[in-house]
């Protein structure tokens, strides 16, 4: 499978900037990538006071890479970028192998428990 890391430094960023951040993935982000075709699945992780990122992994080569390649375009107004006011780190990367234990995956972490 294909990835890709997306990440912003929160290093500088201000106190309610994850805040934001999770508003906008719960408002406008999930259902933007709930239908991008050739997506796999999206996680979006963060480390508070150091870290926001989206992980992505893709069905073949040739999705990431467009992805990749429509992102990096516009990397400088994205989202994320306009909120903390820094450039990504855009990283592609191997997955070797998901599972999905017998707990199941969540969708969003504010609707369910």
């Amino acid at each position: 499978m294909f990835g890709l890391s997306v990440r912003w430094s929160l290093a500088d960023a201000g106190t309610e900037s994850l805040e934001d951040l999770r508003s906008y993935v719960e408002e406008e982000s999930f259902a933007k990538f709930a239908g991008l075709e050739g997506l796999r699945f999206k996680t979006w992780r963060a480390r508070e006071g150091e870290w926001f990122e989206g992980t992505y992994v893709f069905v073949s080569d040739a999705a990431r890479a467009a992805f990749q390649q429509d992102f990096e375009a516009k990397a400088a107004t994205a989202p994320a970028t306009e909120r903390l006011g820094v450039s990504p780190t855009i990283e592609p990367f191997e997955v070797v192998a998901v599972v999905r234990g017998p707990a199941g995956f969540r969708s969003a972490a504010r609707f369910e428990s």
